[in-house]
């Protein structure tokens, strides 16, 4: 039993969280509960405001599970750390992860410092990660659900904002985590995950109808690679690289779709071709990743390193060549399709999480 010590477990309003505390309640922690406020202009934008249902679905949480609850305001830091960062990604062309930064700075980052300042003994979340120490060298593993694994979203987390941190459902399965949550009653044990803009908390909000609220529509050209015009685009923040669905240029061909393969900022074009390997652009073997963040021993030069390109994107065998102490050329083993400057990638050594980066050139 953990008698004395004190525990601060990120309520979000779902499922997983919510077994994370009762879990660590179960284990003899003193737990309570905590919810952040990080957007403010929810009623000003949509007519349903998610923030205030995942709120009242964290309380009864804290109440079913009889733990001290309370409620903090992160709204300016948040603001501007995740979603000014989202918008101008989208606005400069490049891939932004808003889930990433929201850990970097949010969750592992003021409300770390806040658990301290609180006088608790550690966080915890319901990520399913694995956290494991040896004679005092504490080590982040994948999730035992390969399915639900959210390691990569931990990737530039700083490494002695993890200290403290603890992750209940790292050896667990989503059917596990779902069947305890109704074994013991909790009110939110069928809720569905979140599958939306992090900050927004709703399904119902895609992010081109977030976006459109910022960035006004600036239309150019669709060019084709062998320099074509096929037509017209509203606005490059609008597209993907690898982007089939939503161009508006049928094809004319049977079994050929037209996909992204660039958006050319100088003249303001959208540029397309067939989804074919050896279409220019749309499949990479080499980047060049900066904003990198360790968790263990960084690579040596010439070191094979497991990646994971993008959430939900298999590992892939990557060589790893330092070209300066912030920045690094990688080799994928295998060409990567639709890669994008401003996506995250994180890196592995067998199942352990070393660190991440954030693409800086594809090539």
């Amino acid at each position: 039993m953990q008698l004395n010590k004190k525990i601060l477990v990120a309520l979000s309003g779902g499922v997983d969280s919510a077994v994370s505390a009762y879990l660590l309640q179960k284990e003899g922690y003193a737990v309570e509960g905590v919810f952040f406020r990080s957007w403010q202009n929810e009623t000003e934008l949509w007519k349903e405001c998610p923030w205030k249902e995942d709120l009242d679905s964290a309380r009864s949480v804290a109440e079913h599970l009889q733990i001290p609850f309370q409620v903090i305001n992160f709204i300016d830091v948040y603001r501007q750390k995740v979603v000014d960062y989202l918008i101008e990604g989208y606005r400069s062309g490049q891939t932004p992860n808003p889930d990433v930064m929201c850990n970097r700075y949010i969750k592992f980052g003021i409300l770390v410092e806040h658990m301290h300042q609180t006088g608790f003994d550690g966080l915890a979340t319901g990520h399913y990660c694995q956290k494991t120490t040896v004679s005092g060298h504490f080590s982040l593993y994948e999730g035992s659900d390969s399915t639900k694994d959210q390691s990569y979203f931990l990737c530039l987390v700083q490494r002695s904002n993890l200290e403290c941190v603890h992750f209940p459902l790292g050896t667990l399965t989503k059917k596990t985590v779902r069947q305890i949550a109704q074994e013991i009653g909790l009110p939110n044990a069928q809720r569905k995950d979140s599958q939306g803009i992090c900050f927004l908390g709703s399904s119902n909000v895609p992010i081109q109808t977030f976006l459109e609220k910022y960035i006004p529509d600036q239309e150019g050209p669709i060019v084709h690679i062998d320099g074509r015009v096929l037509g017209t685009h509203r606005g490059l923040h609008r597209y993907t690289i690898g982007q089939r669905k939503g161009i508006g240029l049928p094809s004319n061909h049977d079994f050929e779709h037209y996909v992204v393969v660039a958006k050319d900022y100088t003249n303001g074009s959208l540029v397309v071709g067939f989804d074919h390997p050896t279409t220019q652009g749309l499949y990479a073997t080499y980047a060049q990743i900066g904003f990198l963040n360790w968790l263990e021993e960084p690579p040596a030069d010439g070191e094979v390193l497991l990646a994971k390109p993008r959430y939900r994107d298999h590992a892939q065998l990557i060589t790893w060549q330092w070209k300066d102490k912030d920045t690094a050329a990688i080799e994928f083993h295998q060409s990567q399709r639709a890669l994008a400057i401003g996506q995250v990638i994180a890196f592995y050594r067998k199942n352990c999480l070393i660190g991440g980066g954030i693409y800086q050139s594809i090539g």
